[in-house]
């Protein structure tokens, strides 16, 4: 599996369909595009994308640019044969993502444990409230086990004290009804406060790409928009 993040539900759902392991992977296309892979012979019970692939180099680089060690999430950067050399006559944007080594700025967040990698989100969509760093995608994954939300999407919004609101769109599963009440004390029975939604909205339709991915720079803009009115929204 690979394309986009693998959540828990899902991967049991898949494994209980076919009675077979699921092994995720991660890559991108400037890296051939796989970095990491589960090994088929030790198939995982977690999300993670694997130990990266051999020949292939890995670290994670912190805020002050050092090294993070294991356990702590860092923005990922990659090197080796599978490395692109370079975006078609860009050199400044190839010059922005590989530096003088070789190293090539995935962009991506990510944690080792044990050798493994797990991807946490994008460096661009890391909302950071109150000091505190708040990853998408573990709020996104809280709000999906609800079972009125078909898609869930968080993005961060500026405010005026120089901290970061967590601002989540939903689309309801067909035919299921919630409250936006209930899906805030669903956030709270499973997120520390920090992590929780300071607002919640429903979409008809999530806006897509072609391929099926949320345009999260869409809900960017519509969250520093003004509240509209939401007509279709459970009640």
């Amino acid at each position: 599996s690979s394309g986009a993040p693998l959540e828990r539900p899902l991967k049991a759902a898949v494994e209980s369909l076919f009675d077979l392991p699921l092994h995720n992977g991660y890559g991108t296309t400037e890296c051939s595009p796989t970095i990491a892979q589960v090994r088929p012979d030790r198939p995982r019970t977690d999300c993670s994308v694997g130990p990266v692939l051999p020949g292939v180099e890995a670290r994670l680089v912190g805020a002050a640019g050092r090294s993070v060690p294991d356990g702590e999430v860092g923005e990922l950067w990659v090197r080796g044969p599978n490395v692109m050399k370079g975006y078609y006559r860009d050199e400044a944007q190839t010059a922005a993502a590989i530096d003088g080594e070789g190293w090539f700025n995935t962009r991506d967040l990510a944690r080792l444990e044990s050798d493994h990698l797990f991807i946490a989100g994008r460096t661009q969509e890391l909302i950071i409230r109150f000091g505190f760093n708040v990853y998408p995608p573990e709020v996104e994954a809280v709000l999906k086990l609800h079972a009125a939300v078909q898609r869930a999407a968080v993005v961060g919004r500026q405010t005026a004290d120089g901290t970061e609101e967590i601002v989540a769109f939903v689309e309801a599963t067909p035919g299921a009804t919630a409250s936006t009440s209930e899906l805030f004390d669903h956030a709270a029975q499973h997120l520390t406060p920090y992590k929780r939604p300071s607002e919640i909205r429903w979409l008809a339709t999530m806006p897509m790409t072609s391929g099926g991915k949320i345009l999260k720079r869409e809900l960017t803009a519509m969250a520093a928009s003004a509240r509209p009115d939401e007509p279709g929204r459970p009640s």
